[in-house]
């Protein structure tokens, strides 16, 4: 096909002679013609003047472009480019491109922000959880699939934006999913607003059914020949293998190009790093320099931008590499230059809900065929590759899934169907999902939401339900929050929450151990887990969010700017439903009693009970667990509050606090009524605990 001839786009002159930048009124940058050069030799660049046209003459599109294809720095801009050709005057509308995870949204905003000459939080702006970088004079936002969710909380049918792209649609996250049901309404109320909805993946025909028949366009890649190795035996520790592997490329392959590795997590992609360098550093000075970087989802933005960084210089005998160590957020999702070499152990974390007993876990599970080929596919973008997999064709061929299991089939649909009740929608069963859930499963979530008071006995939103709905958290964790202003104390909840809704913040190095459990220690709470959380945060306010006082206490500093950031975002929406923040005197008895009253009133039904045998049993669902080794708790509480279920070889029940009878019983007794109750140990001390309520109560006359 030959190149396109179609009129400029305003920001991308054809010749020297236009130099001002339409948004800026000012020149073009040296940096700007050096990177529209490059733009100019991705390959969806020949398609511009055909997709121009699909999108003039279709409501609908989905479009097909391989990873590296450009479509998610470039289509967007196009829309832009549409938009403003169409503009009425005193009318604004936005173009919103998706993204499932947020550094996509962060990375990929701040390059086309490069690419367009503009300032980041300007004219292009990002919008992820807890973290707006936009403006009033943005026009290209891009945004998690979860925060156009939630705009369309309060906004229906998407007034302000022109086009919307959901991009990465062949991930199938819970909010794409919503999302696209949702479109599908809004396209019928609204003949001016434009779909792209572009995918990775070839099953792109699944989308195109969905959205009526709509044409699906296909942008091919520009990719070399892949070499595929697989083992001749399973790995017993894929971790060993990777980092084994990753040193005999650095050391015996003679082909210039970095390393790409796959694995499942933060904690395991910091670890690998350490070990990476650690083996390199021994192997003396006659190796190339190997730079080992990590790329994970609550990394900040400028270390996320070291992926692009060029590698460390090669030495006569001796290639310099760069090793990006990354969750499969590097699968399909960013594109990363100078890969030859790929590394995939065949597995990653997915979220995994059972129903039955109400467990929601995220799980080391193996990956489907298509995530195998995309994670091939990142080695052949710049010249012929490798990709090495640590798993047996055999085990690729007859074990692997052909596709990736969409979220919503997998998932607790709690805050789903919250959203959707706020949306207004009350048909859940006739929500045109393209994969519908499982009736169990939204049975599970109206029952939940229903105990919560966030809906009442005929399914609809309460007033407690709506407010909940505003907050971008677990309904559990929504409701503590809320019921805390009650107690009087809403600012020691605020903290507890926002140390809940990031990554852990204790570091426990292997060489370390000792000295990193002894520091834990000294902020351990007597009462369990969450208060020990709101200590850690106190002391980091008192110490003036020093980075040395992190190190010296073993405290992921990161994880707590992210918190405190956390916690002003929370703060706002408190303040803006005119929520009190409030706290108990620190000298009261009461103080730590109202905050542990405060969790019950979210996480009742998290609750477990001490067996005679020493284990402990969930109430109502009798799954037998352990306390998490990780616990501060010195004792074995008989009632323990868990914020989460870990599913391994035990079942460990996380972040624990230790909670009185009595207060299930007063706090939520629509949940705690006993005649609902299994016969067991568990029903019989709490008939007990109510007996005695009922008798003091009788002896002051209530």
């Amino acid at each position: 096909m030959k190149r396109e001839q179609s009129s400029p786009p305003p920001s991308v002159p054809y010749n020297n002679n236009i130099k001002v930048n339409p948004y800026t009124k000012m020149p073009y940058s040296k940096k700007y013609w050096q990177i529209w050069e490059k733009r100019h030799q991705l390959p969806v660049w020949e398609y511009k003047e055909k997709f121009m046209e699909v999108l003039h003459n279709n409501q609908c599109m989905t479009l097909v472009g391989e990873t590296g294809s450009g479509k998610t720095t470039q289509i967007p801009q196009w829309c832009v480019e549409y938009v403003r050709q169409r503009a009425v005057p005193g009318q604004r509308r936005l173009v919103a491109c998706t993204q499932p995870r947020r550094v996509a949204a962060m990375s990929v905003a701040a390059r086309v922000a490069d690419e367009m000459d503009v300032q980041l939080g300007q004219e292009v702006g990002y919008s992820i959880r807890f973290e707006d970088c936009v403006s009033a004079q943005t026009i290209l936002k891009y945004c998690t699939d979860g925060m156009l969710l939630r705009e369309a909380m309060n906004c229906p049918l998407l007034d302000g934006y022109g086009v919307i792209i959901l991009d990465e649609a062949h991930e199938r996250t819970l909010a794409t999913d919503i999302l696209m049901g949702l479109i599908k309404e809004i396209v019928k109320q609204r003949a001016d607003i434009k779909i792209v909805v572009m995918s990775a993946t070839l099953d792109a025909g699944k989308f195109q059914t969905y959205f009526e028949n709509c044409p699906l366009m296909a942008v091919p890649g520009r990719t070399y020949p892949v070499e595929i190795f697989f083992t001749p035996e399973p790995e017993k520790d894929y971790l060993e293998a990777a980092i084994r592997t990753v040193i005999q490329i650095h050391v015996c392959e003679e082909t210039e190009g970095d390393i790409l590795l796959f694995l499942t997590g933060q904690e395991e992609i910091e670890e690998a790093c350490k070990r990476i360098k650690r083996e390199v550093d021994n192997l003396g000075p006659s190796v190339g320099t190997l730079v080992c970087i990590p790329l994970y989802s609550t990394l900040p933005p400028n270390q996320q931008q070291r992926i692009f960084e060029a590698p460390p210089p090669s030495k006569p005998g001796a290639i310099g590499r760069k090793c990006v160590v990354s969750t499969n957020i590097a699968e399909t999702s960013l594109t990363i230059d100078g890969v030859v070499f790929v590394i995939d152990p065949g597995f990653s974390k997915q979220k995994v809900y059972n129903p039955r007993i109400r467990v929601e876990s995220l799980l080391v599970c193996p990956i489907s065929k298509a995530s195998a080929m995309q994670r091939a596919g990142r080695a052949g973008r710049t010249k012929p590759g490798k990709c090495f997999r640590l798993y047996t064709e055999k085990a690729y061929q007859e074990e692997m899934q052909e596709q990736t299991y969409p979220e919503i089939l997998r998932s607790n649909l709690g805050s789903v169907v919250l959203q959707l009740k706020k949306l207004g929608i009350e048909d859940l069963v006739h929500f045109d999902f393209m994969d519908p859930p499982a009736p169990e499963t939204l049975m599970r979530a109206l029952e939940l939401l229903n105990y919560l008071a966030a809906i009442n006995d005929d399914g609809e939103l309460t007033e407690l339900g709506s407010l909940m709905a505003e907050f971008p958290l677990d309904p559990q964790l929504a409701k503590m929050l809320i019921t805390s202003t009650e107690l009087n104390c809403s600012n020691e909840i605020l903290s507890i929450t926002a140390m809940l809704s990031v990554p852990q913040c204790f570091v426990r190095p292997n060489e370390m151990k000792k000295e990193a459990d002894e520091a834990k220690a000294r902020f351990a709470h007597v009462d369990g887990d969450h208060l020990t959380l709101l200590n850690v945060y106190h002391a980091f306010k008192q110490n003036n969010e020093d980075v040395q006082w992190c190190y010296d206490n073993f405290i992921n500093y990161r994880t707590l700017k992210t918190a405190d950031t956390v916690r002003t975002q929370l703060g706002k929406i408190m303040d803006k439903f005119n929520l009190r923040r409030v706290s108990t005197d620190f000298k009261s008895k009461d103080y730590y009693i109202n905050i542990r009253k405060a969790l019950v009133a979210g996480f009742f039904m998290q609750v477990a009970h001490l067996q005679r045998s020493g284990h402990y049993v969930t109430v109502k669902d009798n799954q037998l667990v352990n306390l998490h080794p990780s616990t501060v708790l010195d004792h074995k509480p008989e009632w323990a509050l868990y914020n989460e279920f870990v599913l391994t070889t035990k079942n460990f029940i996380r972040t624990v606090t230790d909670v009185r009878p009595e207060w299930l019983l007063t706090i939520a007794p629509q949940y705690f009524d006993l005649s609902n109750f299994p016969d067991g140990d568990t029903k019989r001390k709490l008939q007990y605990v109510l007996n005695t309520l009922r008798a003091v109560q009788n002896s002051k006359g209530y």
